[in-house]
């Protein structure tokens, strides 16, 4: 069964949090990713996608440290596929809410 969704949402400020992991028998299909700076001073942000789980390194990421002017939203869409354990991992240096949105597909 194939279950669009909204995936994730959080909001962060310095420290990386873990903004999705891919349900056990699943697959997800992830179509857009936004990214709102929630506060009136300029920013950036990060975006990792860790397979497995795996402790988040430099090959992980998809966005590094992009910045992200005051009060101002990104917005990305693609069609990355991810595996069951996979993680989405985000990080802000300035309060921002991620919102990330997709399909889940169910493996057997």
């Amino acid at each position: 069964m194939n279950v669009a969704k909204v995936l994730g949402q959080t909001v962060s400020t310095g420290s990386a949090v873990d903004l999705y992991t891919v349900p056990a028998l699943k697959q997800t299909v992830v179509s857009t990713l936004t990214v709102a700076n929630l506060t009136a001073a300029a920013g950036t942000f990060s975006v990792a996608v860790r397979v497995s789980g795996s402790t988040l390194e430099n090959k992980h990421y998809i966005y590094r440290n992009v910045s992200l002017p005051a009060n101002d939203t990104f917005a990305a869409t693609f069609g990355i596929t991810m595996a069951a354990t996979d993680v989405v991992t985000v990080a802000s240096s300035v309060s921002s809410s991620f919102n990330l949105f997709g399909q889940e597909v169910t493996t057997t």
